[in-house]
């Protein structure tokens, strides 16, 4: 039988968390990975050497790859001292390593994958780097992925240049060929919006036949999402990209306890409302379970149970 095809956008900790559940159902898995970052590691090679940022984009060949412990460790280390080589992770310089070998940020991902075992297809949804702008609702522009949380200010938009990025051909093909897009979970801002605001990655998704499901975060985050509820998740990938980008939301429907209430609070961050009424008013579906597990007082998605809640959504087709 014919294995459904399943394309996840977005970055960061969360995509990654997803990507080891989906791959251990029978799926063909594509990933397609901001290139915005320009923090840590990634950010200085980012700028030394002129390659998109590997960070994300490492953390995904690691969460799909099926190699041995020790080398998924290796592959993350991070060097603690050394004169240029402090905080750089050797995956990060094997990326960029690979790039500077292949002449090509894609291939260079691809080669890695071969030898990582990568059980699914990465890409970046552009194949250069970009740089990610917030425009404040006060008017201010902050420039920098990175800094965008930090200035604390309420965002009104999220823009990219240069202005003549392309899209990776395989990432639009990809989505063109789904049978399921999901965005997230991750930063709405500066992990799922970076890779649709790549022209034509947000049209591909919307004239897709897939159906498109957003996994909502289960709590604010500090600098992006204060206060927001999962409605206005929705409004902000809608004021970006248009109407109908997405078909069903997914939303953690329990209760959040008091101790990682406090744990998140130092963080600024509170669980994000499930407003089921102006969600079902906006057209979408809604999908409600127990989707959390807790880890040293954080709260991750349950990759398990959101993989088999996102092929139910391709088996209700």
């Amino acid at each position: 039988m014919k294995q459904k095809k399943i394309v996840v956008i977005g970055g960061g900790t969360g995509l990654s968390v997803l990507l080891r559940g989906l791959k251990t159902f029978p799926v063909s898995i594509t990933a397609v990975v901001t290139v915005a970052d320009d923090g840590g590691s990634s950010g200085r090679l980012r700028q030394e050497l002129d390659i998109p940022p590997p960070g994300d984009v490492r953390n995904v060949l690691v969460a799909l790859a099926e190699v041995e412990p020790l080398v998924e460790e290796l592959f993350q280390h991070r060097f603690q001292n050394g004169n240029g080589l402090s905080g750089h992770s050797l995956g990060n310089l094997l990326l960029a390593g690979m790039t500077s070998l292949t002449g090509d940020f894609a291939k260079g991902i691809a080669e890695l994958s071969k030898v990582l075992n990568v059980r699914g297809k990465v890409f970046p949804a552009a194949n250069r780097s970009v740089v990610l702008h917030g425009e404040m609702e006060d008017g201010t522009v902050v420039t920098g992925e990175s800094k965008i949380p930090l200035s604390k200010k309420r965002i009104k938009r999220v823009f990219l240049t240069p202005a003549d990025i392309s899209p990776l051909y395989e990432s639009v093909k990809a989505i063109q060929e789904a049978d399921l897009i999901v965005l997230g979970p991750g930063s709405l801002y500066t992990s799922v919006l970076p890779n649709l605001l790549v022209p034509g990655i947000s049209e591909a998704v919307s004239e897709s036949k897939a159906k498109k499901v957003y996994i909502c975060n289960v709590m604010t985050q500090s600098g992006e999402t204060d206060g927001y509820t999962a409605s206005e998740h929705l409004d902000a990938l809608f004021s970006h990209c248009g109407k109908g980008m997405i078909d069903e939301i997914l939303v953690h429907g329990s209760r959040v306890s008091d101790e990682v209430r406090k744990h998140y609070s130092k963080e600024h961050a509170v669980p994000v409302t499930v407003d089921t009424d102006r969600l079902q008013s906006m057209g979408v579906g809604i999908i409600c379970d127990h989707f959390v597990v807790e880890y040293e007082k954080m709260l991750r998605h349950d990759a398990i149970k959101v993989s088999k809640a996102l092929i139910d959504v391709i088996d209700k087709r």
